[in-house]
């Protein structure tokens, strides 16, 4: 099977601090992959890397062959909660048409269809009632569950997510992974920062095992056992204080 996404030898470091080396993977079409990893393993800079969002200090990233750079109207990027300004004076509604400008730049402003599309998303995340709330107002939950309304709404292809279950209820937990779920039977496919190892085998189908360099990568049910997580989490984590 071909991947959608490769990543070859890649090396990133921040002021000269090595953060990733010799990375090398690929992310199956239609996989629900979690990207698992210590605190300081270079999750999110991997996942920043594909969305271009960080110049690596050399490598390649290519999507279906091409460098990333120029697929990247086919992702939609959910990044962690602590990098959003939440106090941006914003409605839900307005937050999720955000997912549509990456289809019509943001000189053009949003149309019905496009408002129609917004509601939708926000309806599959079960938020319609909030549209015309101010983001500031809501929970946690609440709040991831619009910017995933965000990403649906911009109907991409691959869905990149850092950490999107982490400190949320269990209700909205349930509800991402069911869409999730859903719309990968519809072909999508999900790259997930993941943080609970004990939920990795249920939420997920493929895994990235990661501690600044791939350990391992594939299916759960190859790679994912107790021999590839301890060397993650306990025999590599001193090699990188």
């Amino acid at each position: 099977m071909t991947p959608l996404i490769t990543v070859k030898d890649l090396n990133v470091a921040y002021h000269e601090k090595p953060a990733l080396w010799h990375v090398n993977m690929s992310i199956q079409e239609n996989s629900r992959t979690a990207i698992v990893g210590p605190n300081g393993a270079g999750k999110s800079t991997l996942i920043k890397s594909i969305m271009k969002l960080i110049r690596p200090v050399s490598g390649k990233i290519e999507i279906e062959g091409r460098d990333a750079r120029h697929a990247l109207k086919r992702v939609a990027y959910v990044p962690q909660k602590g990098e959003v300004n939440w106090d941006f004076p914003a409605t839900v509604l307005d937050v999720v048409l955000m997912g549509r400008y990456v289809h019509k730049g943001w000189i053009k402003r949003p149309n019905r269809k496009d408002e129609s599309i917004a509601l939708s998303a926000l309806e599959t995340m079960k938020m319609e009632g909030f549209r015309n709330r101010q983001i500031s107002e809501l929970s946690g939950g609440q709040k991831q569950r619009v910017f995933i309304a965000r990403a649906i709404a911009q109907d991409a292809d691959i869905y990149i997510m850092d950490e999107p279950l982490q400190g949320i209820d269990i209700t909205t937990e349930k509800l991402i992974i069911d869409i999730m779920k859903q719309l990968q039977q519809e072909g999508k496919t999900f790259i997930v920062v993941h943080h609970h190892l004990d939920t990795v085998e249920e939420y997920f189908d493929h895994v990235v095992i990661l501690n600044k360099t791939v350990i391992a990568e594939g299916t759960i049910g190859s790679v994912w056992n107790k021999k590839n997580i301890n060397r993650a989490y306990y025999e590599m984590s001193g090699a990188h204080d």
